[in-house]
């Protein structure tokens, strides 16, 4: 095969240089990271419809690395990978209420994705539809990101894989499945004193808290610290909260679950969800990493915003 040249570089060179400037790029990308010291990886990130706006606000939050959530064997989530593959992965959901849900699952791992999420439909975490899911994912080697959630945001919203308190049961029926643990409900019942009142408690910690108890006994989970759920327990009591990742910093991994435009707070932050609106015009991934970074030491803020994702993912 003859190889063309232009100014002394054959084609098959100039390919290769492009490769290489790309995968420099990104490479300059991850190790950049001037807000926080070092790359971090946001382990709970929506894709968005426009593919430009998904890398638009990892670059403007000062993220490097995101585990995108996707529906299904999502080509637009595939493509951004095949453009950034060092910078996103992708994980997967499906409607679990629907027949053939496993073999979509299954299809998606199969194409690509690193772990099932967000899981949030109305049914409860022990429901037949999600175990057969927890089951699968022990299957495949992969983590499940299961939303709790008791309280409705807004009337007619309903609820979401409820019963959170009674879950240690699963943590034991499926050893082998490696459960991430998010929204109101499950960040809300680190204390021992809530009672499904509010969506998001305000005020001191109660110690003993059924999400402190299952994260000290159970190897199989862990937090996802992500949206104003995460944020909100990591703010209402600082004492609380440097005692609480001290103790779980191998168990705890850095989201942002935000919706605003630019990750410097444009447009809308906590999509269709008033009781949020406390982070109203704010990036929550600036706002959680800044209270992580405030919170603890170097070496946990860089388990939490990088080295227990890629574990965690496999990545």
């Amino acid at each position: 095969m003859r190889h063309y040249r232009a100014g002394g570089v054959s084609r098959r060179e100039f390919l290769a240089a492009v490769a290489a400037a790309a995968i420099a790029r990104d490479a300059a990308a991850e190790s950049a990271a001037p807000l926080w010291g070092g790359p971090v990886l946001d382990c709970h990130f929506h894709l968005r419809a426009d593919p430009k706006s998904n890398l638009t606000h990892m670059d403007g939050c000062g993220v490097t690395n995101a585990v995108i959530l996707a529906r299904d064997a999502d080509k637009d989530a595939s493509a951004l990978q095949a453009k950034y593959p060092r910078r996103i992965v992708w994980a997967a959901a499906t409607d679990i209420t629907t027949p053939g849900a496993d073999a979509r699952l299954a299809e998606a791992v199969k194409a690509g994705a690193v772990g099932f999420g967000e899981l949030k439909f109305h049914v409860e975490a022990d429901g037949p539809e999600l175990q057969r899911v927890y089951a699968l994912a022990a299957e495949l080697h992969v983590p499940v990101l299961v939303h709790f959630q008791e309280v409705p945001h807004y009337d007619g919203e309903g609820v979401w894989e409820t019963g959170f308190k009674r879950f240690e049961a699963m943590l034991r029926k499926y050893p082998n499945t490696r459960f991430i643990g998010h929204a109101d409900a499950f960040w809300a019942t680190v204390d021992a004193s809530y009672h499904e009142e509010a969506a998001y408690p305000t005020g001191p910690i109660t110690r003993g808290g059924v999400t402190d108890k299952l994260l000290g006994d159970y190897g199989n989970l862990f937090g996802d610290l992500s949206a104003n759920s995460g944020n909100n327990a990591l703010s209402r009591d600082p004492a609380f909260t440097k005692d609480f990742l001290t103790r779980h910093q191998d168990k705890l991994i850095f989201g942002s679950d935000c919706s605003c435009a630019d990750g410097k707070g444009a447009g809308t932050s906590q999509a269709n969800n008033p009781a949020a609106s406390r982070l109203a015009g704010k990036c929550v991934a600036r706002e959680t990493l800044t209270l992580l970074r405030a919170s603890t030491t170097p070496d946990v803020f860089k388990k939490i915003t990088w080295t227990n994702g890629h574990a965690l993912f496999r990545i």
